[in-house]
């Protein structure tokens, strides 16, 4: 183990957090100035192919997916002194097998968001054609203020699993789906199996069963159903615990199809929870209610029907039993109003900073990606516009910081572009602001209804400046605003976000560079598109990605940030 404080490239090394065959560091980025978690692989785990190849996916498959429930990779390349290594998220809280272990998931109703959260996390993963292959409480954590991140994708990318295999259980063996157990080809659906069985655990605090051996626990997975009697002991509802037993079905088949269905299931069970209480528990006279022939539509009838009206009618017989539940639970007095409590001051809408105007977002749920992922986050204040010339020339000015190759200073109010990723977050830095995160730039852009446009989902090009191939001043096109007022979130000049993304799979035009891109350089994302291309259908979810060191006459950016906490 290394002698600390040690530097990893621009990553001060401050703590030994623990590892196997990679070491883990709690870090400071100099150059940022953010926390991190850098891993490392060791020496003995760089000699060992499999764990080599093993560390590099985690790394690239991670770095594929942007989810506020999935942990997020900055960075990964290799030290000339310290070999393979990759930074991530740094977390704060505790990992769910601790947080069952130590009490800390809380009433029925904080582990059902627990789980819901997890559920997000692997539908989405899964909508990225990923599979996790090893979701376990360990792979869970809950960070202090109550988010769920999904963690570990070193053999999320291992195309075959066999049990002869040196290493044979590429998933904790408890967690492992029957058709994992046998060598089969995996889908989805031994994601969702594990989540079962991890569900299982957070409601009951156990597993299922118990064995002495390997092969023991592969006789349950294989051949023994799945027993009830600690979820009824927990006092779990009847339609929670049919979920349960739904997603640990023994065929791949019997099980919800993929984590969608699952997380509608569990946000029908929170909506139908809200207003009841968790404290007291049931009477031991109340019955559970019994699912009746009329709850669903008889089979006949189901033929008729469509995939998307069968699953809303689940989700409301589900909500409906699990209502019903609550309802026979006697509510404990109502506990004594708080006096006194002052009033919530309103956030102005928009506030003047010494780089211009910038707008509020507020906090709460929007719809996030292609899949319209629903997404919470805090309010924050975004600018406006981009960036313009003139605000950057103050800060050149400031700073001593060198102006952009070919800056037009008669075009004061035009997007200041040919910046790097880093020049832009050293304007934020001296603006006491910050680039905005992916969900932030996103929610800013199309407000929280899932919308196509930030101005609504009709492709109208009078609303943005694309395909021109000419900026035009950054408080143009008002008719296009989003529903917060920001300008020209769509067209006009890409714009950088916080976020490292995987190299796209062409990278020729990057070859001009000088040096070119190095192996293990950090890649940015872009969001937006420019005007030097036509109205693109996918523009407000999907990004592109560009080398950190890469200026770009059709490249600029805006700042944002934190709201007051109210």
């Amino acid at each position: 183990m290394m002698q600390l404080p040690a530097r990893l490239g621009k990553y001060e090394l401050q703590q030994f957090l623990g590892g196997g065959m990679s070491h883990v560091y709690r870090a400071h980025d100099t150059i940022i100035g953010r926390t991190v978690a850098v891993k490392i692989l060791t020496e003995q785990g760089a000699q060992d192919q499999e764990a080599r190849d093993r560390f590099l996916d985690e790394a690239r498959t991670a770095a594929r997916v942007t989810h506020e429930n999935v942990i997020n990779i900055y960075d990964f390349g290799v030290d000339p002194e310290k070999g393979l290594f990759m930074v991530m998220e740094f977390l704060q809280g505790e990992d769910l097998r601790s947080a069952i272990k130590n009490g800390h998931t809380g009433d029925l109703r904080n582990r059902l968001k627990i789980a819901l959260q997890a559920a997000k996390a692997l539908d989405f993963i899964h909508s990225n054609r990923i599979i996790h292959r090893d979701v376990k409480p360990e792979n869970l954590h809950i960070t202090t203020a109550g988010q769920v991140k999904l963690m570990d994708f070193g053999i999320a990318k291992s195309e075959d699993f066999s049990r002869t295999q040196p290493g044979f259980a590429l998933g904790t063996p408890y967690y492992m789906a029957p058709e994992q157990v046998r060598g089969e080809k995996l889908t989805s659906q031994a994601d969702v199996y594990a989540f079962g069985i991890v569900l299982f655990e957070l409601l009951t605090g156990q597993k299922p069963f118990t064995a002495d051996s390997v092969d023991g626990i592969f006789y349950h997975i294989l051949n023994v159903p799945l027993k009830t009697d600690l979820l009824v002991a927990a006092d779990v509802p009847q339609p929670v615990i049919d979920l349960v037993v739904a997603c640990t079905a023994k065929n791949a088949d019997d099980r919800p199809q993929g984590l969608g269905p699952v997380t509608a299931q569990l946000e029908g069970m929170l909506a139908a929870l809200a207003g009841h209480t968790m404290a007291a528990p049931a009477p031991a006279a109340a019955p559970v209610p019994a699912r009746t022939p009329a709850a669903e539509p008889p089979a006949e009838a189901k033929k008729g029907l469509s995939p998307a009206l069968l699953a809303g009618i689940g989700v409301a017989v589900v909500a409906a039993a699990i209502g019903g539940y609550f309802a026979l639970r006697p509510s404990p007095a109502p506990a004594e109003s708080k006096k006194n409590t002052p009033a919530k001051q309103e956030l102005p809408t928009t506030i003047s900073t010494p780089t211009g105007t910038m707008v509020l977002v507020p906090g709460g749920e929007f719809q996030y990606g292609q899949q319209k992922q629903a997404m919470l986050l805090p309010a924050f204040y975004i600018d406006k516009t981009e960036v313009t010339n003139a605000a950057y020339r103050q800060f050149c000015q400031a700073t001593n910081h060198p102006l952009p190759e070919g800056f037009p200073a008669d075009k004061p109010g035009y997007p200041v572009v040919n910046v790097s990723v880093t020049d832009a977050r050293d304007f934020a830095r001296w603006a006491g602001e910050r680039l905005p995160t992916a969900y932030e730039w996103e929610k800013a852009a199309r407000g929280t209804d899932g919308r196509m446009f930030p101005w609504g989902s009709e492709g109208d090009t009078s609303r943005a400046n694309v395909g021109s191939n000419q900026l035009q001043p950054a408080d143009a096109f008002p008719a296009g605003a989003s529903p917060y007022g920001g300008l020209q979130f769509v067209g006009n000049a890409w714009e950088f976000v916080d976020q490292v993304r995987q190299p796209p799979s062409d990278i020729r035009r990057f070859q001009s560079m000088k040096p070119p891109p190095q192996p293990g350089e950090p890649w940015y994302m872009i969001r937006g598109q420019s005007a030097a291309e036509p109205l693109l259908q996918d523009v407000i979810w999907d990004s592109y990605s560009v080398p950190e060191r890469w200026k770009d006459p059709f490249i600029g950016f805006r700042c944002a940030k934190d709201a007051p906490k109210q």
